[in-house]
Parts: structure tokens; C-alpha cells; sequence
């Protein structure tokens, strides 16, 4: 039985010159450009192929890092039939047909490596009818993904794969690849210093992307070499690789999060351009402010909180990109302000314990006492007013009768709450004094 894409890829190659990206497409793993890491003899796949153990794999990286490469390299590595599939284009008929041909193949004594493209994109129960062909060796299943697989993968399935993770590719390492792009084309790329260095920053550590931007510099009739702004005018910077509801977007929001807690304001505008760069919501980043103001700074600089308010509200009238501006200022001004979190800790605290404690009635003293029999049951009996009382408090207890008194807030030194700190140190010696005196 003939293989469904064993058939497709007998096709007839198209016509005309084969794109630079594929005529530069590495013969065996040890001219793979970027993925040492993982390569090396040291590195896990290197590791593997060294003790014959290769077992599923999913590559795990952004665009353009050479994840279909290592697969075809890897079933040439350990004589196993390549087969490719995209799950963004493959059903459940075309997978029975897969699995039937590699079964054949199996009785035969012929192993498959199954590459997919795209694996996430296939749902929960999809990704499930994998696993019996991987468990009984009809398939080497090596699947690819930009989004990260704890999300995106079922249990089961990476249960049985090992994660690889590859990396973008450095500036060191997109030279190297313009360098051996140079030499296939049998000339120099037609810049200056800077501008070569434009061109290496413009593909964004996306291999597949220099190669293309090089084989159009290539194809330009110049004189001289190009500076960087002709460079610039004739091509389009690449978009920054950012997905706005994947992983891209919770790592970039934990690194600015993390930047302003850290009080690096330069990092921190960073991570906030980076992301508006990528097209996300000013909004989404206003509302994140105010989180970050509440969580990390908290009371030791109330203002903090207003002015991320006001920079929000102030974009909300603005609009893009002048409300921007604001928001920006916003983030120099929570990086820079005093750290706290005591506020959070104390507030997760009492929850805690009110869960503990669960239906614990307030103190009788402290509830009101509107009819006759509730003042006969003793509420509200022997309440304190505190505006009566010496300082102004009374230092009664509020906490339930059969409870110890806890202590959640335990603010810094640092910022507003030193004050505050001074306050909680006042009161708690009043308290003491007043209980002393009740006791006595």
C-alpha cells in the first residue's frame, strides 16, 4: 500500500532555481547552525544518537530554528523513513493512512519517523490516537511546536516524548549562516558594516527569514554598498515574533512584571515596548499596571496605585499612540517606587485563616443589638466606644472569642509603610496597656 505523502513527495520538483533557503539546507546534523546545545554529544539529542536510544521527541522553538531540518536529518541518523504531515492541513482519514503504511512498513522491519508540523494544533483526542502507534514502535513520533507544550499537549503524549528545546538563533549564529549564504551565491552581499548588522537584526533570530532577506539583497543591481538607511528604505523590518494569547505573551508580561519588582526601569520600558512593538492591548498592559502597583508596592507608596489609574484613564482619552506615553511613564514610576508586598501577604494570610477558622461568630460586644433578646443574649454588651476612650482607643478585641490573636500585617521599612509600621507598633503597645489594665 503506497504511502499518501510517500506519493506527494515523488511529485515532479517545480521549475526554476530552488529557493536559497533549501539549497542551503544542512546534508547531516553537524552543520545544523545554532542548536549546539542540544547537538553536541554532551546535549540531549547528541546523547541519544550516541547509545542508539532515539526515542519521540517534540522540538519545542520558535520559527525558523531548524526543527523540520533535525527530524529529516534524524531519520537519515538512524535509517528511519521520513514522513512529514502538517496538522494544520491533516484529518483523521489522512492519519489512518499514515499509520496503516507505517504498520507495513513495521511487519517489513522498515521504522517510521512521523514528523509533525504544528503538533498543538491538533485537539486532545486527536493527539491521544498517536499513542498506540508510539507504545507498539510503529511510529518515531518527532513533533514540532512554537507554543509550549505543558499547554498545548496532552499528559499522555508527552508522558511518552522527550521536550527539546531549541533556541532562536543568535547574531553570531545568523552570521555563520549569511556567511555560508555568501558562499553558495558566489558573492558578497552588496553592504556596509552597519547595515550587514541591520539586516542580521531584521530577521530576528529566524534562520528561514535572513536567508530570504538575503536572497533579495542579492538580486539588487547596486554600484556600491548600501548604507543602513537604503537598506531600510528597500526592505521591511520582520515583524516581531509575538503571540498575543501564546506563550510570547506571558513571558513577555512576567519579564516586565518581574523588571519593575526588580526596580529596573530601563528593562522594564524594555518589556513595555517590546510588547506594544508586538501589537498588544495597551489596555491589557494598564490593567497589569495596576495589578503591579497593588501587588508589589502596595502601601509602601499609596500613590502609586493613582497614578497607574490615571495613566490608564489618561490613555483611554488620548488613544494610541499618544496615551502611550503615559503608560510608559507609569512603569518608570512603579520601577522606581519603593518595594512592598506586605499588603498581599497579609491579605493571603487572613484569607487563610478565615477559611480555617470557618464560621467562628464575631465577639458578642462588637454586634449590635436592636431587639430585647438579642440584648438579653449579651449583644453588644460591654462595647467600648473608642472615640470615648483614652487616645481614641480602646483596644477591645474584635477577633472571635475561642481565637488567638494573629498578626498578618508586618510592614517594612521602606517607603510610606515605615510610617505606617510606626503606627502598628503604637497601637500594639496601647493594646497591651489597655489589656494589662482590664486584667489587672
Amino acid at each position: 500500500m503506497a504511502d499518501l505523502f510517500d506519493q506527494i513527495g515523488e511529485a515532479a520538483e517545480p521549475s526554476g532555481p530552488r529557493p536559497l533557503a533549501d539549497r542551503l539546507r544542512p546534508r547531516k546534523l553537524a552543520e545544523v547552525i545554532g542548536q549546539e546545545k542540544v547537538l553536541s554529544p554532551e546535549g540531549p539529542l547528541g546523547a541519544m544518537l550516541s547509545a542508539g536510544s532515539l526515542s519521540s521527541l517534540i522540538l519545542w522553538g520558535p520559527p525558523g530554528v531548524g526543527k523540520t531540518t533535525i527530524a529529516r536529518l534524524l531519520a537519515d541518523e538512524t535509517d528511519l523513513t521520513f514522513v512529514q504531515i502538517s496538522a494544520i492541513f491533516t484529518g483523521v482519514p489522512e492519519l489512518r493512512k499514515v499509520f496503516e503504511a507505517a504498520r507495513l512498513r513495521h511487519r517489513n522491519g522498515q521504522g517510521t519517523l512521523l514528523f509533525v508540523d504544528e503538533i498543538h494544533r491538533f485537539n486532545k483526542a486527536q493527539q491521544d490516537g498517536f499513542l498506540p502507534h508510539m507504545e507498539d514502535g510503529t511510529i518515531l513520533l518527532v513533533g514540532a511546536t512554537t507554543e509550549n507544550p505543558s499547554f498545548e499537549l496532552n499528559a499522555a503524549l508527552l508522558s511518552r516524548s522527550q521536550v527539546i528545546v531549541l533556541e532562536r538563533l543568535s547574531l553570531v549564529d545568523l552570521e555563520r549562516l549569511a556567511q555560508r549564504a555568501e558562499r553558495e551565491l558566489g558573492q558578497a552581499l552588496p553592504l556596509k558594516g552597519p547595515a550587514r548588522e541591520a539586516l542580521l537584526e531584521m530577521a530576528d533570530g529566524d534562520g528561514r527569514a535572513l536567508l530570504n532577506l538575503i536572497e533579495q539583497v542579492a538580486a539588487w543591481k547596486v554600484t556600491a554598498p548600501l548604507e543602513t538607511d537604503a537598506l531600510a528604505q528597500r526592505l521591511m523590518r520582520r515583524a516581531a515574533n509575538y503571540d498575543k494569547s501564546g506563550d510570547g505573551h506571558y513571558n513577555l508580561i512576567s519579564a516586565l512584571h518581574k523588571s519593575v519588582r526588580g526596580s529596573d526601569p530601563d528593562a522594564a520600558l524594555y518589556w513595555f515596548s517590546r510588547m506594544l512593538e508586538g501589537g498588544e492591548d495597551p489596555r491589557f498592559l494598564g490593567r497589569r499596571l495596576v495589578r503591579m502597583a497593588v501587588e508589589d508596592i502596595g502601601l509602601a507608596d499609596p500613590q502609586a496605585q493613582t497614578v497607574c489609574l490615571h495613566a490608564w484613564e489618561t490613555f483611554e482619552r488620548l488613544g494610541s499612540p499618544e496615551g502611550e506615553l503615559a503608560l510608559a511613564q507609569a512603569v518608570i514610576y512603579l520601577a522606581l517606587a519603593p518595594k512592598s508586598n506586605a499588603g498581599y501577604v497579609a491579605y493571603k494570610g487572613a484569607r487563610a485563616t478565615a477559611r480555617q477558622t470557618g464560621s467562628e461568630p464575631p465577639p458578642k460586644h462588637i454586634l449590635n443589638a436592636p431587639t430585647r433578646l438579642m440584648k438579653e443574649q449579651g449583644y453588644g454588651a460591654g462595647y467600648a466606644y473608642d472615640h470615648d476612650a483614652e487616645d481614641g482607643f480602646s483596644g477591645q478585641n474584635y477577633f472571635p472569642e475561642t481565637m488567638k490573636r494573629p498578626v498578618f500585617y508586618h510592614p517594612p521599612e521602606r517607603g510610606f509603610e515605615r510610617e505606617l509600621k510606626k503606627r502598628v507598633e503604637y497601637f500594639a503597645r496601647l493594646r497591651e496597656q489597655r489589656q494589662g489594665r482590664a486584667e489587672s
